[in-house]
């Protein structure tokens, strides 16, 4: 039999005995119960279903529909400065630098050392160097070392796409950051506006009240009023300066909160001028929501990427199951005794080379403890995705049905108020000819203060939903260009020889 037959005989055998061996730890029973669900497979309502015929997306920079200059400074200003965007960018660049460590064991890798020694050697007659005994001489070496693994079974290449999925998700989570952020900028301004509204409110009220007030002396000096009716108006003053108080008190603390949110001291807020909000254009979702919502929301597309990481993880703890086999080999110099540098001479040149095997036979359950692990963690990035899926649809649902509501009380409010304003005009005739008490105003006034709030609670409320909405659909921040393939979200096959 050729000689070179027998060395390939025995390269089989040797592999055949090592898959043996690894066949003591088998994979049966441990594999992941979790399945990602389909935008499409589930069930819209007729909210999402009537305005996807507007067929649209958030524009880039949304915000800017708003029509206020100086909110889109801030908004500037927030991406720029706010810590929690340094955070996120510092998350992304820590995930791609672990990603880089997990790739760079798939390559080549070569190490260099060397020594230069004095050695000083024993005087020991019996387990002394021999002719070196009470010497001392130069005892140097210098070598190269490589590995190379050669990845019989993906460890390291699923290893190194898991840790790429995670910097992608972590790229995405950066991406979410950012659209919460700008959504609390707008809310917070929104919300400045309406401290605004409600203070220009009281302090119209409170012109009105000092006009009744002066009105009722002058009654009371006339002959035609009464003390009751002085007193009744100056006792409704203190409680409308309180009110201007506390709306001033608002108006600082949300000029404060959108400083934080930028990233700047509170200085920074109080030179906010008054917002100048106004939004016209109604906002539209596109035709085919479910499924584009998959590549639009960043929370959605990181919800995949984790996914996508955790299919890797099983296929790097099922790949622990076999052999390793790496290739490795030094070339080195070395000399006891001599010069300094007389190792360096080329009969002093050792080297060897060839394949390093390690395999697995029994580990205390460990390789299975591993792999179940690594199943309940995809299963449950299979579930937060399921649930992220979920849940943006029923965000944008809700906000959708909120749109519709806030419209339509828009037009109810603005009834009431022109109403009430009516009443309160007719009532101040009447009070000023005598034909009705201070009574009568002050409940005009009243219903007046009070629908003009409601008024403008109103209004704010429908902006901040058409803010929540464009949140809801994922801001036009491009998630869609870095998302995972479908079929990266799959359970991996592990070989039949560990899957008993």
């Amino acid at each position: 039999m050729p000689r070179r037959l027998i060395d390939v005989l025995k390269i089989f055998s040797v592999w055949t005995f090592t898959l043996a061996l690894t066949g003591c730890i088998g994979t049966a029973g441990i594999a992941p119960q979790g399945e990602a669900l389909s935008a499409d497979a589930l069930a819209t309502d007729a909210a999402i279903q009537t305005a996807a015929q507007d067929a649209q997306w958030p524009q880039s920079q949304w915000w800017q529909a708003y029509g206020d200059r100086q909110l889109d400074a801030w908004v500037s200003l927030a991406l720029l400065g706010s810590p929690s965007m340094a955070m996120a960018a510092a998350r992304v660049r820590q995930a791609k630098a672990l990603a880089g460590v997990a790739e760079s064991a798939e390559s080549l890798h070569i190490d260099a050392s060397a020594a230069l020694k004095r050695h000083n050697w024993p005087a020991d007659p019996f387990y002394g160097p021999g002719d070196l005994s009470g010497q001392t001489t130069w005892d140097n070496n210098a070598g190269v070392g490589f590995t190379y693994a050669l990845d019989l079974w993906g460890r390291e290449r699923s290893a190194s796409e898991q840790a790429l999925d995670l910097a992608h998700m972590s790229a995405a989570q950066a991406r979410q950051a950012q659209l919460e952020l700008v959504n609390n900028v707008v809310q917070v301004y929104i919300q400045l506006s309406l401290h605004y509204a409600q203070r220009d409110i009281v302090q119209r009220t409170l012109a009105q009240q000092e006009q009744i007030m002066e009105l009722a002396q002058r009654r009371l000096r006339g002959g035609i009023g009464t003390h009751l009716e002085v007193s009744q108006a100056e006792a409704l003053l203190p409680e409308t300066h309180r009110q201007v108080d506390a709306l001033d008190e608002q108006i600082a603390l949300a000029q404060n909160q959108l400083a934080a949110l930028a990233g700047k001291g509170p200085g920074q807020g109080s030179q906010l001028q008054r917002p100048s909000l106004s939004l016209q254009a109604p906002l539209g979702l596109p035709s085919t929501l479910p499924a584009q919502l998959l590549g639009q929301r960043p929370d959605v597309v990181a919800s995949r990427w984790a996914v996508a990481a955790n299919a890797r993880g099983i296929e790097v703890a099922h790949a622990g199951f076999y052999p390793n086999v790496d290739l490795v080999g030094s070339l080195s110099y070395l000399a006891t005794g001599g010069g300094m540098l007389e190792f360096l001479a080329g009969r002093k040149l050792a080297y060897n080379v060839g394949p390093a095997l390690s395999l697995p036979i029994f580990d205390g359950g460990r390789l299975r403890a591993q792999l179940s692990d690594a199943s309940a963690g995809y299963d449950l990035a299979v579930a937060q995705y399921n649930q992220t899926l979920v849940q943006a649809l029923r965000q944008i649902s809700d906000q959708l049905i909120r749109r519709a509501s806030m419209d339509k009380q828009q037009a109810f409010a603005d009834e009431s108020v022109a109403a009430a304003q009516h009443s309160y005009d007719i009532a101040l005739v009447a009070y000023q000819r005598g034909l009705t008490g201070y009574l009568e105003v002050l409940n005009a006034q009243t219903l007046l203060l009070h629908q003009q709030q409601v008024e403008q609670q109103v209004q704010a409320a429908r902006l901040a939903v058409h803010a929540q909405l464009v949140t809801a659909l994922g801001g036009d921040l491009g998630a869609g260009g870095d998302t995972p393939a479908a079929d990266r979200l799959q359970v991996p096959k592990p070989l039949a020889v560990i899957d008993r």
